[in-house]
């Protein structure tokens, strides 16, 4: 499984989370879309860096649910 296929896994359990707030799920299903895209790689994985970066700011959101984005940033910054 390649890096990009482990993010988007991720997002997609973040999306099932019933404590992820609806916002913060609209703006993940955002970054998979992004991800799903046939645009050329970097140009995606720095939409959704960006995108995450937005989200990880929020001050309503869990510590547990921005560990979790942080790590999606991780496993992006390594393609």
């Amino acid at each position: 499984m390649t890096e990009l296929e482990n993010a988007i896994k991720a997002i997609d359990m973040l999306l099932e989370d019933t404590t992820v707030p609806k916002n913060i799920k609209i703006k993940l299903e955002n970054i998979k879309a992004i991800l799903n895209e046939d645009a050329e790689l970097s140009i995606k994985v720095h939409k959704a860096l960006n995108e995450l970066d937005e989200i990880s700011n929020d001050i309503n959101l869990q510590p547990y649910t921005r560990t979790q984005l942080w790590n999606i940033a991780s496993l992006l910054e390594m393609l």
